[in-house]
């Protein structure tokens, strides 16, 4: 150990080694038992890994309200950590490291959560013990991970429910609520690369943990050193429940409620060609069978069906990305599909690619599949008479603040509400609750049992009714039975739009372009700057407080005329709900531009939304020609506005 101290102090003085990682390595040697964490670090150190060490140990990971996520292999993977191998060819053992997703950083998230859940549950006096559900993606390690959370779960105090196999976000969202859970997790890092993995926790509402009880668990976690912990007497410890057709029938029974015409859609199941892959995920296990129980027989890349955490045949496994719907654009191609529908590994997000009238194929942006979804739903709603004159102002569309305005024009122009959030469906969900708590106590009891029809009437009635939400990072919503966005609930629903449209003989491009005739044309660009590891950390900080400290007075030729610091200033939403702190400035230009800048809280980017529109005069509608007129422009002006962002945030990196 002297040897190894000494080896690391000179690289300190010798600038190759942070003191922060000088210091995580020793506290982690000295409080940890398993050989393998010993064996590593001596390698790491030996071969003078220097760069991948800071990566590794420049801090703890820290647990925060989007849970834990980070590299569960690493760049440079030690002989102890690859071991024997695992499935797939993945190492045996999960990287060393405080700054990693292994068996350390899992048992403090899962330490933290049973122990704020056992004080919750003591001060609000329940009976039994808490529940605790956890399911997994097809992720590297997330078996491993999810079955050691329900295990170490079990030891703390609390009851335990483990998916018998990967199962989506969305549905453990759905399972909390559905089986009474005091909360859950699922073991996931999205569409990140295959190296990542993520612990998101889940509280009793469905919903990703928010205030008031976000910063009680985040201080249990963070306040945990050791992955060790003494489990309660074997006569208190929990129990473990297995999960598995029951709670995936009843999730399937409610994502069938989305359907709001279902003769339209058993009508058009035959005529309308669908394309699906789950990219190796968990969309397989509920998205598949859904849409075959609507009529459609969907078309499948066969080398994508099977779970796989290395997702070895996309560069990422993220559905917004063309290169991740290659083979399923090929087989459309070949078929002669209408649609490409896409869901990331933890199916909470959708991409899709429509046949266009010329017969090309168009990869939609995540806000113009939500902008359709918002249209179709608002104006069928009014069409059945759920929506009507004397009740719409009940009806909300939420939307974050970077996702498209078109949305909020759907909703002004049909006399709905927009509520605009953070990014991030724990503040949909966080909405949800309030409109739930808002319906009397008499009638809202076993509200997560009642069926969709009652819930829906007691929210017109009492409350807001919730007609879709969505964010531009493809997450889309449309009910409250599930308190995060759904992939599988986004390919029911939009296949339905798609019907629709084929049933009045358009294709999805001319359904969007009757929208944005009507409506204004908007166009969005999102883009983001990468900076990788503990340097890429330090550069993301100081662009970031860069933006704050000294906010753009003139952008590409334009005049700012608002700027909004979400981190400094009091902003509240339409409802008048204050919106939390976070690092997002908004700025807004004279010529009707806007852009937001904000460092990702999952990613090593800080990323950048663009804004530009054109409306049609007052009670006009845009002809074929002048829409395209407006689309040109407005795209144009989005290029240059890039182009100087770029520019501006190289010159304040220096």
């Amino acid at each position: 150990m002297s040897t190894l101290s000494s080896q690391l102090d000179t690289a300190v003085s010798n600038g190759l080694l942070l003191a922060s990682s000088r210091g995580n390595i020793l506290s982690t040697l000295s409080r940890s038992r398993d050989p393998i964490v010993a064996a590593s670090i001596g390698e790491l150190v030996s071969g003078a890994h220097w760069g991948e060490i800071n990566d590794r140990f420049f801090q703890t990971l820290a647990f925060g309200t989007g849970g834990l996520r980070g590299r569960t292999i690493g760049r440079v993977v030690m002989a102890a950590e690859q071991g024997a191998g695992g499935p797939l060819g993945r190492p045996e053992h999960p990287a060393v490291g405080t700054n990693t997703m292994n068996f350390f950083n899992m048992s403090r998230a899962i330490q933290g959560l049973a122990a704020y859940l056992l004080e919750w549950f003591a001060k609000e006096h329940r009976s039994g013990r808490p529940l605790l559900v956890f399911a997994h993606d097809t992720r590297h390690f997330s078996r491993e991970f999810a079955a050691f959370a329900a295990k170490a779960a079990t030891d703390l105090g609390c009851d335990a429910a483990l998916f018998e196999g990967p199962r989506s976000t969305p549905e453990l969202s759905f399972a909390v609520r559905y089986l009474g859970a005091s909360a859950g997790a699922v073991i996931t890092a999205s569409h990140n690369p295959p190296h990542d993995n993520g612990f998101k926790a889940y509280f009793a509402d469905g919903a990703q943990v928010v205030e008031p009880h976000a910063s009680g668990i985040i201080a249990k976690v963070n306040g945990i050193e050791s992955d060790h912990f003494q489990p309660v007497p074997e006569g208190a410890r929990g129990k473990l429940i297995r999960l598995g057709e029951e709670v995936d029938a009843a999730y399937m029974d409610r994502l069938e409620t989305l359907v709001l015409d279902p003769c339209l859609v058993r009508g058009q199941s035959r005529n309308l060609k669908i394309v699906f892959t789950p990219i190796h995920g968990t969309g397989g296990v509920i998205t598949k069978p859904m849409l075959a129980r609507l009529g459609f027989e969907p078309l499948l890349v066969p080398e994508q069906d099977a779970f796989d955490g290395r997702f070895p045949t996309v560069k990422s496994p993220n559905p917004e990305n063309a290169d991740a719907l290659k083979m399923a654009l090929d087989v459309a191609q070949r078929e002669g599909a209408d649609l490409v529908m896409a869901t990331d590994p933890d199916c909470d997000r959708m991409g899709v690619i429509c046949r266009a009238a010329d017969g090309s194929m168009k990869l939609l942006t995540g806000n113009q599949i939500g902008s359709l979804l918002a249209y179709y739903r608002t104006r069928t709603f009014f069409a059945q008479g759920i929506l009507t004159e004397a009740n719409k102002s009940r009806g909300v569309i939420i939307k974050t603040f970077v996702t498209t305005d078109l949305q909020k024009a759907i909703a002004e122009r049909a006399g709905l509400s927009c509520v605009e959030t953070l990014t991030g469906f724990k503040y949909n969900g966080e909405k949800l609750l309030k409109y739930e708590n808002a319906i009397p106590a008499d009638l809202r009891r076993d509200y997560a049992k009642l069926p969709e029809p009652a819930t829906r009437a007691l929210r017109l009635k009492h409350s807001k009714f919730y007609v879709c939400g969505g964010e531009e990072s493809y997450g889309y919503s449309a009910c409250d039975f599930v308190r995060d966005k759904d992939g599988s609930g986004a390919v029911v629903m939009f296949a339905e739009v798609a019907a629709y449209a084929k049933s009045r003989g358009l294709c999805l491009d001319q359904f969007l372009d009757e929208l944005f005739a009507s409506h204004g044309y908007y166009a969005e660009k999102n883009a983001s700057l990468c900076f990788e590891g503990a340097e890429g950390s330090a550069k993301i900080t100081r662009l970031a407080a860069s933006y704050a400290d000294e906010p753009p007075t003139k952008v590409d030729g334009s005049k700012v005329v608002a700027a909004r610091d979400f981190a400094k200033q009091e902003i509240r939403d339409s409802e008048g709900d204050l919106i939390p702190r976070e690092k997002m400035l908004i700025v807004e230009l004279a010529d009707g531009r806007r852009f937001a800048v904000r460092p990702s809280g999952t990613e090593p980017k800080i990323k950048y939304y663009l804004f530009g529109k054109k409306e049609p005069p007052s009670g006009a509608t845009f002809t074929p020609a002048e829409l395209e007129a407006a689309r040109q422009a407005v795209d144009a002006s989005l290029e240059t506005l890039w182009i100087w962002l770029e520019a501006d945030a190289n010159r304040r990196l220096g």
